[in-house]
């Protein structure tokens, strides 16, 4: 058993995806990689509010406080999008009790492949990664603090073949491109909320491997 995302339900509106170079389906549902992304619209909240999971506990509704569902559904087929997305590189999960959240992770049989130390906003922060399926989770949180309350999805950075050509296609829609903390790698960061997308969105170069 490998836990993988079949869906992510984000409260926005479809057109405002597509003005962003993303293609979205009838039925609201924007396909990235193997990953859909529900628009269930700006009347359900604001950003990410709830995923599903393949190949988690049954009757599992809540993962660390955010809302769970589990699927059986195949992955999806990939889509193309005129902003060069191919695929999530990665989502982000903000946790206020860090040593919680990954107790909970590992509840359903995640683990951890790598941790560090950093820094976000210039406070320090830990940083855990994990793989679900194609995609990886940055769990993030302050690494001396407990605090209450429930994580959340917090953002999502997704790959590009072409950092440039996509930088051109968006214009003023998103930021200049500049070297990324992973090595090799470069990143732009999209103006979302001029758009009316609600969930902080990066778009990144793919890695590069050496030979």
């Amino acid at each position: 058993m490998h836990v993988s995302i079949d869906e992510l339900v984000i409260a926005d509106a479809a057109e405002a995806w597509v003005a962003a170079g993303f293609t979205v389906d009838d039925d609201e549902v924007c396909r990235v990689g193997t990953v859909r992304l529900r628009l269930a619209g700006a009347g359900h909240g604001k950003g990410i509010v709830s995923w599903s999971l393949r190949d988690v506990p049954a009757g599992l509704t809540e993962l660390d406080g955010i809302v769970t569902t589990v699927s059986d559904t195949p992955l999806a087929e990939p889509a193309q999008h005129a902003n060069g997305v191919t695929h999530i590189d990665h989502v982000v999960l903000l946790s206020p009790n860090l040593p919680r959240t990954l107790a909970a992770l590992g509840d359903i049989g995640l683990e951890a492949r790598r941790v560090r130390d950093g820094e976000l906003g210039g406070a320090p922060v830990r940083q855990a990664f994990f793989r679900l399926g194609d995609v990886i989770l940055e769990v993030i949180g302050a690494p001396d603090s407990a605090g209450e309350g429930s994580s959340s999805l917090w953002g999502l950075t997704y790959t590009v073949d072409d950092i440039d050509a996509a930088a051109v296609f968006l214009g003023e829609r998103t930021g200049p491109v500049k070297d990324a903390v992973q090595p090799g790698r470069r990143i732009t960061t999209l103006r979302n909320r001029e758009i009316g997308i609600s969930v902080r969105t990066a778009l990144i170069s793919p890695h590069r491997r050496d030979g």
